[in-house]
């Protein structure tokens, strides 16, 4: 099977393709990241090179490989309590401020293989666990991805040994897993209970959502144009309850692209409260 090189002009229309579909913006030459997801495909398709299959993938009529196309170029790794201080933030600024005792809803933007939406779950449960607290709020989390192949990893919320080792310390996992006895290790029902996962594509309708309360879209807004993130950013002041929080990742910058936030600086961490 061959496995030549993506030309400079079928990469072009790919990259056009790809920002079309779901907004992420390449860049120039990253045929070899192309390549890489992609090359899986061509044995389940029977496809014989990256060429033949980037071109088929721009027939209207190939909705299944398209689809599988999208779903290995959206699919990123991910880690546990990615970065701490948003959890950290969450369990001792905002969760106290917000809980007053009526449902609170909390959005997982891009949930990937589903450790941002369960941190998100083990954080309100931290939380509530303290003996300072006595919260008879209501809490549900929506995770939503683009990929329905980590959407199906996100439900059934089983991880290994090495996705587990990404970011979980041995005390959450002692107390928020048990052993599936197969080397897998499953989330405890009541953290998975917290958590309602959704497709979605961050260039769609974010309406029938609802609203929520914090947004967490950490380390997406990356892969987009400046044209894109502000019209993200935009939808998602809309989705915010008044003095909703957006979190964004760590390198991830709002500025010049909505002025529907104030920033707050927290030290460490920087999060953007609706106006």
């Amino acid at each position: 099977m061959s496995n030549k090189t993506l030309g400079d002009s079928d990469y072009g229309i790919f990259c056009n393709f790809l920002e079309k579909q779901c907004g992420i913006v390449l860049g120039d030459s990253k045929q070899y990241l192309v390549k890489s997801r992609l090359s899986p495909l061509m044995a389940r398709f029977k496809i014989e090179s990256i060429t033949d299959l980037v071109n088929k993938t721009m027939q209207q009529s190939e909705r299944q490989l398209r689809a599988a196309v999208i779903d290995a170029m959206t699919t990123n790794e991910t880690l546990w309590f990615r970065d701490t201080y948003p959890y950290e933030l969450l369990k001792n600024r905002l969760l106290p401020e917000i809980d007053k005792g009526k449902p609170l809803k909390i959005w997982s933007a891009a949930s990937s293989s589903g450790q941002e939406p369960y941190s998100i779950a083990m954080t309100i449960q931290e939380y509530k666990n303290q003996p300072s607290v006595n919260s008879r709020s209501m809490f549900s989390i929506v995770g939503t991805d683009i990929s329905n192949t980590m959407l199906d990893i996100c439900k059934n919320g089983e991880y290994d040994a090495l996705a587990l080792s990404r970011g979980l310390s041995t005390e959450r996992k002692a107390q928020f897993f048990k052993d599936s006895g197969n080397g897998m290790m499953q989330i405890n029902p009541d953290i998975k209970r917290m958590v309602n996962f959704r497709h979605l594509n961050l260039l769609d309708n974010y309406h029938l959502l609802g609203k929520f309360d914090v947004i967490f879209c950490r380390n997406v807004l990356i892969y987009f144009s400046a044209e894109i993130k502000s019209q993200i950013i935009n939808k998602f002041a809309e989705q915010l309850n008044p003095n909703g929080y957006l979190i964004l990742g760590a390198s991830e910058s709002m500025s010049g692209l909505s002025d529907a936030f104030n920033m707050i600086r927290c030290s460490p961490g920087i999060i953007y409260q609706k106006k």
